[in-house]
Formats: C-alpha cells, structure tokens, sequence
C-alpha cells in the first residue's frame, strides 16, 4: 500500500505538518546506544536516552513513522495490556495496581511530552468505550470500578444509550458508553515527527532508508546495515509488528502482526459533525473485532477497525469499512472516501506489551506487542527501557520481564491462521 520510501497513502501523511527526510546510514559510526525502528518506541526510547545522557543513534528501514506509529487510528487511550488481573498469580497483588497506574503515567507521558515542546498535533481529550450488548454493559461498570479503584485522575461517567446519543454519538447501535475525559485523540503522525526534532535537538543521529541486514551479538553488538554499521553498548529492537522475524527469531516468533484499517472520509459539514458526534470524543466499541473513530480538525470521520489476522489486505479497503460506517450512521450510506489505508500492529498472545531483554544477548532490548494501545504504551515503554538501561530505576522493567510471553505455535507461515482462528472462536463467543 505504500513504497518503501514513501508513506502510506493516507490523510496523515496528506496532512503532516513535517517534510524531512533524513539521509541513510554510509559510514561506521560509534554510539552508546542503537535503535532499530523509528516510531513511537524507538523515537521516545531515543529521546529519554539522550536525554540521559547517552549518544544514540536511530535506524529506519524506510521513512520516520513509516509503520504503525504513522497508520494508526490516532486514539489516545488509557492503560497497558488487556485484562491485566490475569498477572496476579505472576506479579501479585501490588505489581497488577503498579501496571494499572502506568497505564494512567503513559497518557500523562504523551500530553505533556506535546505540551512540553508545542507539538502541532491537534490533540483532543475525550473518549468513550461503547457498549454494544448487555455482557458490554456489564463490563462497563466493572471498568469504571476499577479505574476508581487505581484513582484514576480525570473525570470518568456512565451513559445509558438515550445520553450517550446526546453526547457522544448519535446512533441506535449501543447499548451503553464509558466517557474518559483523560484520554482523547490526536494526529499520530505529526506527533511522532515533532517528536523527531526533539530527539534530533538532543543530539540523536537519525538515518532512514538503512534496514538491519544483520545483528551480530556480543557485549557490544555490531548493526550492519547495506551502506554502513553501528557499534555500541546497546540495541533496543523497536520494531513491533514490521519486525523482520529473520533478524531475530526468537523475538519474531512471539509478536504477531495484525492488519487494522482506517478511511477519511470527505470533510463534512459542521452541522453534521455535531449531530453524528457532540463534542467529538474518540470512541471505539468493546468487540472482538472493533470499529474505531472520530472526528478530525477538518471535519472528516476517521474510520477503523476490521483487524485481520491473514496477512492479506482487503483488496478495497473502502468497501470493506462502508458497511461498518452504514451499520453506526445510515445518514452517511453515501459519503465519499477520500483516503483509505492500513497496517500492522503487533499483538502478544496475552496482550501485555513485551519488554525485556534477549535470552542469549542482554545487551540487547526489545519493546513490542502494544495490542492497539501503542500511542500511550510505546512511550511509558520507552521511559522504563531507560530507567532499565540508565540504571535509574528497573523496579518496573523487572514487573514486565518477570511474564513470560509465549511464541505462537505453527512457524511463520502458521501462526496467523491459527489465530485467526482463535479469533473466529471469540467473536462467535460475543454472539451467545
């Protein structure tokens, strides 16, 4: 859907506020830490870094947000990982709470990170988790418990479907909403290229169009690369779900990647924005499955979900998510597609996000599997790796290396039918 030296086709890339490119990596460079991957994992990995003091330099495959980083739905929402009370046998009582507080210290991490240094990237707060059954229902209340439980810091309220109409959105497809004023959405792509500059400014060299052919382990790894090489104390492997499972196997065979679609439709008026989304909160709804979206500053309706698990794109994404789009808001069964694209996440089996270090080279460090949550969980991800590397602070980074992450059965060329379908098994599950 996109070259490897150009962006997708999307209204992010339409609408980035940033045209830089950087140069690839040509000589053999000497650094304290390299990171392979420039989204939102490696980008912040790299400014927390320098920000520590440490020389870094950042390798891209392609271009600076290229991967899901530049893709994504643009949801900024809170918490790490799903379902995290399945940790308790593992990290007891008191590492399950210090996960669900860093999952409220990551959005804090990303608005302050903007406010900090005045990036444009048209955040606004406000989200809603939508009901669309009873069981959903049910859930709701159980998540707002349990938010009050960690006292999560922004304001949050139930609605019935009669006020979630009126103040969230205006459709008969819902049975209930969760409203968080603390997480919200924003543009993900000119977010992670102001963030570019920060790290640029820090002193953090940056090289695109250089993929690693070939990791050599050791106490100070060597990154080869066709034109060049960096040799360090450090890698962190950022790669998430555009990883190269020929790189590293090991780490290749415990994230897979996940294919998640986005529309823009054509702006829209004013009067119809306000009635289709008062005060244009993000939402996305609570199945197996999910739609995602939200109404741009330009007013389009930025529309996603239908996540595979094939490894195939729809050959027309548009038609794919028309239906989707109708099934929530009849009135738009005519409304023009200006964009469409996709990518891929990367999800764990067990949905928390991966953060360690490899088993036969500890100067190696990976974060991954961010199952959707990433514009927040790739920056609280960040800070701990350097924490961890910095020797600050590794309390939290021990919380995640202490879960074990299973590799997914089957080999490369298994493991996403054999999710799919696990995944068929769970939304046939919603049905009853």
């Amino acid at each position: 859907m996109s070259s490897a030296t150009e962006h997708t086709s999307s209204w992010y890339a339409a609408t980035r506020k940033i045209e830089r490119t950087w140069p690839p990596l040509q000589e053999a460079l000497e650094a304290d830490i390299c990171i392979v991957g420039a989204g939102f994992t490696g980008v912040n990995s790299a400014i927390e870094l320098a920000q520590r003091g440490f020389k870094v330099a950042l390798l891209e495959a392609r271009r600076v947000g290229w991967g899901a980083s530049g893709r994504n739905g643009g949801e900024l929402i809170r918490g790490i990982g799903h379902d995290l009370d399945q940790f308790h046998n593992t990290l007891g009582e008191e590492g399950v709470m210090a996960l669900k507080k860093m999952g409220t210290e990551a959005l804090e991490i990303v608005k302050e990170r903007i406010q900090t240094h005045q990036i444009d990237c048209d955040l606004v707060l406000g989200y809603a988790d939508l009901g669309t059954n009873a069981k959903h229902r049910k859930a709701l209340d159980e998540e707002l418990e349990s938010l009050h439980a960690i006292n999560y810091p922004h304001p949050l309220r139930i609605l019935e479907p009669s006020e979630l109409k009126q103040q969230v959105v205006d459709s008969d497809f819902y049975t209930g909403a969760l409203v968080d004023e603390g997480s919200g959405h924003l543009h993900p792509l000119n977010l992670l290229l102001g963030e570019v500059q920060v790290a640029e400014q820090l002193g953090v060299k940056i090289f695109e169009q250089s993929a690693v052919i070939e990791l050599i382990k050791g106490d100070r790894p060597l990154v080869k690369t066709a034109q060049g090489s960096i040799h360090c104390d450090r890698v962190i492997l950022a790669c998430n779900g555009y990883l190269n499972p020929d790189l590293e196997p090991w780490l290749g065979g415990k994230v897979l990647p996940a294919g998640s679609y986005v529309v823009a439709t054509e702006p829209l008026p004013d009067a119809l924005c306000s009635q289709l989304m008062p005060g244009r909160k993000a939402v996305a709804d609570m199945r197996t499955t999910l739609d995602y979206y939200r109404i741009s500053q330009d007013n389009r309706l930025i529309f996603g979900g239908l996540c595979t698990y094939t490894g195939r794109d729809p050959k027309n994404i548009a038609a794919a998510l028309l239906p989707n789009i109708e099934k929530v808001f009849p009135q738009l069964d005519k409304v023009k597609i200006d964009y469409q694209w996709g990518g891929m996440l990367g999800i764990g089996a067990n949905r928390l996000p991966q953060i360690g270090q490899l088993p036969d080279c500890p100067a190696i460090y990976f974060a991954q599997a961010y199952a959707g949550h990433g514009v927040n969980a790739t920056h609280l991800a960040a800070k701990v790796l350097a924490e961890k590397i910095s020797t600050e602070n590794d309390q939290r980074y021990a919380l995640f290396a202490k879960v074990n992450h299973m590799t997914f059965p089957g080999g490369r060329h298994l493991r996403a039918p054999l999710l799919a379908t696990g995944m068929l098994w769970h939304r046939i599950k919603e049905l009853f």
